[in-house]
């Protein structure tokens, strides 16, 4: 019987003895058996620390509304893998899906392929039929040895680099921006959204030829009043409305994402530019909820500039009464790094564990444990994000805000925990 869209997912998650295996060598040989051509006439390829998903929003939201057919592979998903790959600004359907993965299996022969491996294949497949104009694709985790990479970009796209997934991309800026700037090709432009970004990746796309183009160098962006902001660069400047998502983060990664289209080369109307920007939005991202005079965020930030970000938008927007933060993060993660940047912004912690999540979740208990010395670790424990969003839900009053963040594990099972109330 022909396997269903869930059953396809429970079996790729067992082709592969590890969850993650960075190397181009089995994806590309795979790959060629299916034949697999370019995914669209154009090719945005997405890296960085932090802000992919939303630029890969701005990118998609501007292209379409400049009547592009756009296709975005993005990662990881929320509440439903079909998230991951839209076309048209639609996610695709389970029977689509079903079908790539058929495709990928008739090519794979006894090559293992990781979860995320298999997926990219099954994205890339479903583009290359659906006649895109624009393809924008998402790095999974660092960038030269990631599977996207196995598709050569028109324009690749660097958003930050921070300390993260050390593990598998290095302990500094340099070493994770070397991996990053894997991504880019030989004369060809490589948009980077740090004012100062590694030199590693200056060197790299120095070395190949491809030409950096570097915000607060090349294209410069800042507020304006009344509910406007300006992105400019040499002989060219557009005055837009703001982003609909609220993290200042997001007025850089929409400066970054017109960057990219615009290095395509193509045209691309004022209008579009203005209504893709006001128009993108991702959830997860400082999602916002009430709930009895209580206002609930719930955002995926899962590492210390993620943790700064929202150090930020809570100093910029204060709230007449308390902050509450649930908190529940993967065990590879820099607790003092995320609870230090929030420290001064939360009032009372509330912990959940995330053992659900096989290789890198920890019980509550474990969890306090890596917490010992932070302001985090007197926190109440919870077995689960949705416990621990109740009790603080319970232990809050009108005009308190209740934060709920540190990884897309802990925002979808607060999105559930929500929806589930049916006041959404």
């Amino acid at each position: 019987m022909p396997r269903t869209l869930h059953e396809w997912l429970e079996y790729i998650e067992q082709q592969h003895p590890k969850s993650i295996e960075l190397g181009l060598d089995r994806v590309r040989a795979v790959a060629d058996r299916m034949q697999l051509g370019r995914p669209a006439r154009k090719v945005v390829t997405v890296a960085g620390t932090n802000g992919k998903g939303s630029t890969v929003a701005f990118v998609e939201a501007i292209a379409r509304a400049a009547g592009w057919r756009t296709g975005a592979y993005t990662s990881p998903h929320l509440l439903a893998y079909n998230e991951r790959v839209r076309i048209d600004g639609e996610d695709v359907p389970d029977e689509a899906l079903v079908a790539g993965f058929e495709a990928v299996e008739a090519a794979r022969g006894d090559t293992p392929l990781t979860y995320f491996e298999h997926g990219t294949l099954c994205a890339l497949w479903l583009f290359a039929r659906a006649d895109l104009d624009l393809a924008v694709l998402e790095v999974g985790l660092g960038g030269r040895l990631d599977a996207v990479n196995i598709v050569d970009a028109d324009v690749a796209v660097v958003t930050t680099v921070d300390i993260d997934h050390v593990d598998w991309l290095g302990a500094d800026r340099e070493a994770i921006g070397l991996e990053k700037a894997g991504i880019a090709r030989a004369w060809k432009p490589l948009v980077l959204g740090d004012d100062d970004p590694p030199a590693s990746v200056l060197r790299h796309a120095y070395r190949i030829g491809a030409s950096a183009i570097r915000a607060g160098s090349d294209f410069f962006f800042e507020p304006l009043d009344g509910g406007r902001w300006q992105w400019r660069e040499v002989n060219r400047s557009y005055e837009l409305p703001l982003p609909r998502m609220a993290a200042p983060a997001q007025l850089r990664n929409a400066a970054v994402a017109i960057a990219a289209l615009r290095a395509l080369g193509e045209p691309l109307p004022d209008s579009a530019i203005a209504e893709g920007v006001a128009g993108a939005s991702v959830p997860g991202r400082l999602q916002r909820f009430e709930r009895g005079g209580v206002e609930v965020l719930v955002d995926v930030g899962h590492n210390p500039q993620a943790a700064r970000e929202l150090a930020a938008w809570l100093a910029a927007s204060p709230t007449r009464g308390r902050t509450l933060a649930v908190f529940a993060v993967l065990a590879d993660k820099d607790l003092d790094g995320i609870v230090g940047a929030l420290q001064a912004s939360v009032d009372r912690w509330f912990l959940a564990g995330l053992e659900e999540v096989q290789g890198r979740g920890l019980a509550v208990e474990g969890f306090a444990a890596k917490l010992a010395g932070t302001a985090a670790a007197a926190g109440e424990p919870h077995a689960s994000v949705s416990e621990a969003l109740a009790a603080a839900l319970a232990a809050s009053a009108a005009g308190d805000r209740v934060l709920v963040f540190g990884s897309f594990h802990t925002a979808a099972a607060a999105l559930q925990a929500l929806a589930r109330e049916g006041r959404g």
